[in-house]
Protein backbone atom coordinates (compact mmCIF):
# COMPACT_ATOMS: atom_id res chain seq x y z
CA UNK A 1 0.00 0.00 0.00
CA UNK A 2 2.80 2.31 0.89
CA UNK A 3 4.56 1.53 -2.40
CA UNK A 4 1.40 2.46 -4.33
CA UNK A 5 0.92 5.74 -2.46
CA UNK A 6 4.57 6.63 -2.88
CA UNK A 7 4.36 5.91 -6.60
CA UNK A 8 1.26 8.09 -6.92
CA UNK A 9 2.90 10.88 -4.97
CA UNK A 10 6.04 10.76 -7.11
CA UNK A 11 3.92 10.93 -10.25
CA UNK A 12 2.07 13.97 -8.93
CA UNK A 13 5.36 15.66 -8.11
CA UNK A 14 6.59 14.90 -11.63
CA UNK A 15 3.42 16.35 -13.17
CA UNK A 16 3.77 19.49 -11.05
CA UNK A 17 7.35 19.93 -12.20
CA UNK A 18 6.34 19.52 -15.83
CA UNK A 19 3.58 22.10 -15.39
CA UNK A 20 5.96 24.51 -13.72
CA UNK A 21 8.58 24.08 -16.43
CA UNK A 22 5.88 24.55 -19.08
CA UNK A 23 4.77 27.79 -17.46
CA UNK A 24 8.35 29.03 -17.42
CA UNK A 25 8.73 28.27 -21.10
CA UNK A 26 5.45 29.94 -22.06
CA UNK A 27 5.95 33.15 -20.06
CA UNK A 28 8.45 35.45 -21.82
CA UNK A 29 11.17 37.06 -19.74
CA UNK A 30 9.62 40.53 -19.94
CA UNK A 31 6.51 39.09 -18.27
CA UNK A 32 8.29 37.58 -15.24
CA UNK A 33 10.87 38.45 -12.60
CA UNK A 34 14.43 38.30 -13.97
CA UNK A 35 17.97 39.34 -13.11
CA UNK A 36 18.94 42.95 -13.63
CA UNK A 37 20.47 43.78 -17.00
CA UNK A 38 24.26 44.40 -17.23
CA UNK A 39 25.24 48.00 -16.55
CA UNK A 40 28.08 48.28 -19.10
CA UNK A 41 25.93 49.44 -22.05
CA UNK A 42 24.24 52.35 -20.32
CA UNK A 43 27.52 53.35 -18.62
CA UNK A 44 29.32 53.39 -21.97
CA UNK A 45 26.54 55.49 -23.52
CA UNK A 46 26.69 58.07 -20.72
CA UNK A 47 30.48 58.31 -21.01
CA UNK A 48 30.10 58.78 -24.77
CA UNK A 49 27.64 61.64 -24.15
CA UNK A 50 30.09 63.27 -21.72
CA UNK A 51 32.93 63.02 -24.27
CA UNK A 52 30.71 64.52 -26.97
CA UNK A 53 29.88 67.43 -24.66
CA UNK A 54 33.59 68.08 -24.14
CA UNK A 55 34.01 68.31 -27.93
CA UNK A 56 31.48 71.14 -28.25
CA UNK A 57 32.64 74.76 -28.68
CA UNK A 58 32.66 76.58 -25.35
CA UNK A 59 30.20 79.19 -26.65
CA UNK A 60 27.52 76.46 -26.81
CA UNK A 61 27.97 75.25 -23.23
CA UNK A 62 25.56 76.19 -20.45
CA UNK A 63 28.19 76.58 -17.68
CA UNK A 64 31.94 77.19 -17.84
CA UNK A 65 33.66 74.55 -19.94
CA UNK A 66 33.90 71.15 -18.25
CA UNK A 67 31.68 71.89 -15.22
CA UNK A 68 28.61 69.92 -16.31
CA UNK A 69 30.58 66.95 -17.70
CA UNK A 70 32.54 66.73 -14.44
CA UNK A 71 29.31 66.76 -12.42
CA UNK A 72 27.83 64.09 -14.68
CA UNK A 73 30.87 61.85 -14.18
CA UNK A 74 30.54 62.22 -10.39
CA UNK A 75 26.88 61.20 -10.51
CA UNK A 76 27.71 58.27 -12.78
CA UNK A 77 30.43 57.09 -10.39
CA UNK A 78 27.88 57.10 -7.58
CA UNK A 79 25.48 54.93 -9.58
CA UNK A 80 28.19 52.50 -10.63
CA UNK A 81 29.48 52.23 -7.07
CA UNK A 82 25.98 51.36 -5.84
CA UNK A 83 25.36 48.73 -8.55
CA UNK A 84 28.64 48.03 -10.36
CA UNK A 85 27.71 44.98 -12.45
CA UNK A 86 23.95 44.94 -12.93
CA UNK A 87 21.04 47.36 -12.68
CA UNK A 88 19.43 45.99 -9.54
CA UNK A 89 16.38 47.29 -7.62
CA UNK A 90 17.32 50.63 -6.14
CA UNK A 91 15.98 52.87 -3.43
CA UNK A 92 14.35 56.20 -4.24
CA UNK A 93 17.57 58.15 -3.70
CA UNK A 94 19.48 56.13 -6.27
CA UNK A 95 16.65 56.41 -8.78
CA UNK A 96 16.55 60.16 -8.21
CA UNK A 97 20.32 60.22 -8.79
CA UNK A 98 19.90 58.42 -12.11
CA UNK A 99 17.13 60.77 -13.23
CA UNK A 100 19.21 63.79 -12.19
CA UNK A 101 22.11 62.52 -14.29
CA UNK A 102 19.93 62.09 -17.38
CA UNK A 103 18.37 65.49 -16.70
CA UNK A 104 21.79 67.18 -16.63
CA UNK A 105 22.83 65.60 -19.92
CA UNK A 106 19.49 66.62 -21.45
CA UNK A 107 19.81 70.19 -20.18
CA UNK A 108 23.35 70.56 -21.51
CA UNK A 109 22.49 69.19 -24.95
CA UNK A 110 19.21 71.12 -25.15
CA UNK A 111 21.08 74.34 -24.38
CA UNK A 112 23.71 73.57 -27.02
CA UNK A 113 21.03 72.83 -29.63
CA UNK A 114 19.12 76.02 -28.79
CA UNK A 115 22.28 78.14 -28.96
CA UNK A 116 23.26 76.58 -32.28
CA UNK A 117 19.82 77.26 -33.76
CA UNK A 118 19.87 80.82 -32.41
CA UNK A 119 23.30 81.40 -33.92
CA UNK A 120 22.24 80.01 -37.30
CA UNK A 121 19.10 82.13 -37.39
CA UNK A 122 21.01 85.33 -36.49
CA UNK A 123 24.02 84.51 -38.64
CA UNK A 124 26.46 84.16 -35.74
CA UNK A 125 27.17 80.47 -36.41
CA UNK A 126 28.29 78.60 -39.48
CA UNK A 127 31.33 80.41 -40.82
CA UNK A 128 33.01 77.08 -41.53
CA UNK A 129 30.92 74.31 -43.12
CA UNK A 130 33.05 71.42 -41.82
CA UNK A 131 33.02 72.65 -38.21
CA UNK A 132 29.30 73.36 -38.43
CA UNK A 133 28.56 69.82 -39.63
CA UNK A 134 30.73 68.35 -36.87
CA UNK A 135 28.99 70.44 -34.23
CA UNK A 136 25.54 69.58 -35.57
CA UNK A 137 26.43 65.89 -35.74
CA UNK A 138 27.73 66.04 -32.18
CA UNK A 139 24.46 67.51 -30.89
CA UNK A 140 22.39 65.08 -32.97
CA UNK A 141 24.26 62.03 -31.69
CA UNK A 142 24.07 63.23 -28.09
CA UNK A 143 20.34 63.75 -28.61
CA UNK A 144 20.05 60.07 -29.64
CA UNK A 145 21.80 58.98 -26.42
CA UNK A 146 19.73 61.34 -24.25
CA UNK A 147 16.37 60.09 -25.47
CA UNK A 148 17.53 56.46 -25.34
CA UNK A 149 18.29 57.04 -21.64
CA UNK A 150 14.84 58.54 -21.06
CA UNK A 151 13.08 55.68 -22.84
CA UNK A 152 15.13 53.13 -20.89
CA UNK A 153 14.54 54.87 -17.56
CA UNK A 154 10.78 55.46 -17.99
CA UNK A 155 9.42 52.40 -19.83
CA UNK A 156 7.29 50.41 -17.36
CA UNK A 157 8.76 52.39 -14.47
CA UNK A 158 12.42 51.86 -15.30
CA UNK A 159 14.84 48.92 -15.47
CA UNK A 160 14.42 47.88 -11.82
CA UNK A 161 10.63 47.80 -12.08
CA UNK A 162 10.83 45.91 -15.36
CA UNK A 163 13.11 43.37 -13.72
CA UNK A 164 10.61 42.84 -10.89
CA UNK A 165 7.68 42.90 -13.36
CA UNK A 166 5.82 45.47 -11.27
CA UNK A 167 3.87 46.90 -14.20
CA UNK A 168 1.82 44.78 -16.57
CA UNK A 169 1.45 47.17 -19.48
CA UNK A 170 4.43 48.25 -21.55
CA UNK A 171 4.94 51.79 -22.82
CA UNK A 172 6.81 50.55 -25.90
CA UNK A 173 5.83 47.53 -27.97
CA UNK A 174 8.82 45.66 -29.39
CA UNK A 175 8.56 43.07 -32.15
CA UNK A 176 9.62 40.31 -29.74
CA UNK A 177 6.59 41.11 -27.59
CA UNK A 178 4.23 40.69 -30.53
CA UNK A 179 5.93 37.54 -31.83
CA UNK A 180 7.48 35.68 -28.87
CA UNK A 181 8.37 32.75 -31.12
CA UNK A 182 10.85 34.99 -32.98
CA UNK A 183 12.99 35.55 -29.87
CA UNK A 184 14.62 33.34 -27.22
CA UNK A 185 12.57 32.86 -24.03
CA UNK A 186 15.02 34.94 -21.99
CA UNK A 187 14.65 38.05 -24.21
CA UNK A 188 13.58 41.30 -22.58
CA UNK A 189 14.21 44.91 -23.62
CA UNK A 190 17.60 46.26 -22.53
CA UNK A 191 19.36 49.58 -23.05
CA UNK A 192 20.65 48.73 -26.53
CA UNK A 193 17.06 48.14 -27.67
CA UNK A 194 16.10 51.63 -26.50
CA UNK A 195 19.22 53.06 -28.15
CA UNK A 196 18.12 51.50 -31.44
CA UNK A 197 14.63 52.94 -30.94
CA UNK A 198 16.07 56.40 -30.31
CA UNK A 199 18.39 56.26 -33.33
CA UNK A 200 15.70 55.19 -35.78
CA UNK A 201 13.30 57.80 -34.43
CA UNK A 202 15.93 60.53 -34.91
CA UNK A 203 16.87 59.29 -38.37
CA UNK A 204 13.39 58.59 -39.75
CA UNK A 205 11.48 61.19 -37.66
CA UNK A 206 8.89 58.50 -36.88
CA UNK A 207 8.57 55.06 -35.23
CA UNK A 208 9.89 52.11 -37.21
CA UNK A 209 9.42 48.65 -35.67
CA UNK A 210 8.90 49.81 -32.05
CA UNK A 211 5.52 51.36 -31.34
CA UNK A 212 4.84 53.84 -28.51
CA UNK A 213 1.74 52.83 -26.56
CA UNK A 214 1.38 55.32 -23.72
CA UNK A 215 0.73 59.02 -24.26
CA UNK A 216 3.97 60.12 -22.60
CA UNK A 217 5.94 57.81 -24.91
CA UNK A 218 4.26 59.32 -27.97
CA UNK A 219 4.91 62.88 -26.79
CA UNK A 220 8.55 62.13 -25.96
CA UNK A 221 9.12 60.56 -29.38
CA UNK A 222 7.44 63.54 -31.02
CA UNK A 223 9.73 65.91 -29.12
CA UNK A 224 12.80 63.94 -30.16
CA UNK A 225 11.77 63.95 -33.83
CA UNK A 226 11.17 67.71 -33.66
CA UNK A 227 14.60 68.44 -32.16
CA UNK A 228 16.28 66.14 -34.65
CA UNK A 229 14.43 67.60 -37.64
CA UNK A 230 15.18 71.22 -36.70
CA UNK A 231 18.85 70.47 -36.05
CA UNK A 232 19.37 68.53 -39.27
CA UNK A 233 17.46 70.93 -41.53
CA UNK A 234 19.10 74.11 -40.25
CA UNK A 235 22.62 72.71 -40.05
CA UNK A 236 22.56 71.06 -43.47
CA UNK A 237 20.90 74.06 -45.12
CA UNK A 238 23.49 76.45 -43.67
CA UNK A 239 26.39 74.15 -44.60
CA UNK A 240 25.16 73.84 -48.19
CA UNK A 241 24.76 77.61 -48.37
CA UNK A 242 28.36 78.13 -47.19
CA UNK A 243 29.73 75.63 -49.71
CA UNK A 244 27.95 77.46 -52.52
Amino acid sequence: MNDGSNDTESRLVGIERLLESGEREVAPAWRRVTHGEPRWAVTAAILAAVILQLKLPERLTLLPFGVLPALEVVLLMGLVAANPRRVEPRNKRLRSLGLALIGLISLANGWAAAELVRGLVHGDEGANAAKLLLTGGNIWLTNVIVFALWYWELDRGGPANRMMCHRQYADFLFVQMQSPESAPPDWEPAFLDYLYLSFTNSAAFSPTDVMPLSRWAKMLMMLQSTVSLVTVVLVVARAVNILK
